[in-house]
């Protein structure tokens, strides 16, 4: 399947659109809500989520004896809020740090769920079947009206990131300030807490429970490469997890026994790994070159220096000197030498330099600026 057969069974084919539009939504409300987690240095918090909510599900199975996805998706959504709020109780009742609570209450609810999927697996009830499809995920199985309780949450987390924008920045970076200004920081944080645990939950029934902290966490991480602005930052983690959940599902459509999730994740890690390698502030392409290019220019500088150790020796700056003199100076090259004339610094007659004006004059400013920093 090429991308223009995909593009016009996106507009033709139910399900393809469904999940499509199911994807992109998900994708987008997990990365902006991820932004949070990510710069509040809480990694953890989706993975203890997404496996908390596990119980829930289960749990929800039993009391309903029914496979109805709302019903599921409130089991797991009490189910997460009761973990994060263990968690939370855990770090301030005890000495305990967060990344303890953290794989405490993912380690403690995610053995109690799969002990009751298992209990629930081996009933002789027909309709278990498919409940554990929670742990990875089945994107085949959204409907339109989960798509329209996405994209309704999605619109809600935008009302309350717009209305309360500027107490989330403000507790994000600076926790004390935050409460010297009189807000309450307790319920802004339990308002953020929430609405991740929400985006969580929705994004079970299509990543599952193993994978839903990477689509937490892999755009925030990507778009956190690219800028320092937490604005920008939320767009661009809402762009990369939407175009992640549209190519992971195109991928997945258009091979045979590929699930949607899964692809998902890792078209989500090629955003974070393109990220970190090509983004010019951060990535590791850019930062090597500005290494070598550091190494260069301190090269240069100290054959300059040097050169104009010996031209101070003279009163005639530009009285030539044989480049026999250079060659025991360690960092001098002659492509050292190349770049100096190039940059009019030095001038080069055979096998004779002297520094011109403008080299005279940038040696004598990295002298004083050597000077000035050793004061």
């Amino acid at each position: 399947m090429n991308i223009q057969d995909y593009i016009e069974l996106v507009f033709t084919d139910y399900t393809l659109r469904t999940i499509t539009l199911g994807t992109a939504i998900l994708g987008a409300v997990t990365g902006m809500l991820g932004s949070f987690a990510v710069l509040r240095k809480q990694s953890l918090l989706g993975d203890a989520i997404s496996h908390a909510a596990l119980p829930g599900i289960a749990i929800a199975f039993l009391l309903t004896g029914a496979k109805d996805s709302n019903a599921l998706l409130l089991g797991a959504l009490v189910s997460g809020l009761i973990g994060t709020f263990w968690i939370r109780g855990i770090v301030k009742k005890t000495h305990l740090k967060s990344d303890t609570a953290l794989g405490l209450i993912l380690s403690i609810f995610f053995g109690f769920g799969m002990l009751l999927l298992t209990f629930i697996q081996k009933q002789p009830n027909a309709k278990q079947a498919g409940l554990d499809k929670y742990l990875f995920g089945q994107a085949a199985t959204l409907v339109e009206a989960d798509v329209w309780l996405m994209a309704i949450v999605t619109g809600i987390c935008l009302v309350v990131l717009l209305l309360f924008w500027k107490e989330f920045k403000i507790l994000l970076f600076d926790a004390d300030y935050t409460k010297t200004l009189g807000f309450n920081t307790k319920t802004i944080d339990v308002l953020i807490t929430s609405f991740i645990v929400l985006a969580i939950v929705l994004g079970l029934q299509t990543v599952g429970v193993v994978l839903m902290s990477a689509m937490l966490l892999a755009p925030a991480a990507a778009a956190r490469q690219w800028t320092n602005s937490l604005s920008k930052m939320v767009v661009l983690a809402a762009l990369f997890g939407a175009f992640s959940g549209v190519f992971g599902t195109a991928i997945s459509a258009s091979q045979n026994n590929l699930s949607t999730g899964p692809v998902i994740v890792i078209v989500a890690t090629i955003f974070v790994m393109f990220s970190f390698i090509f983004s010019p502030s951060r990535g590791l392409l850019f930062k090597q070159l500005r290494i070598i290019k550091n190494r260069r220019d301190l090269e240069l500088f100290k054959t300059l220096a040097f050169m104009h150790q010996i031209a101070k020796t003279h009163d005639d700056l530009s009285h030539p000197h044989t480049i026999k003199i250079l060659n025991n100076f360690q960092g001098y090259t002659k492509a050292t030498l190349n770049e100096l004339v190039e940059r009019n610094w030095v001038e080069l007659e055979g096998n004779m330099w002297s520094l011109t004006e403008t080299g005279f004059k940038k040696a004598a400013d990295l002298y004083n600026q050597q000077s000035s920093d050793d004061e």
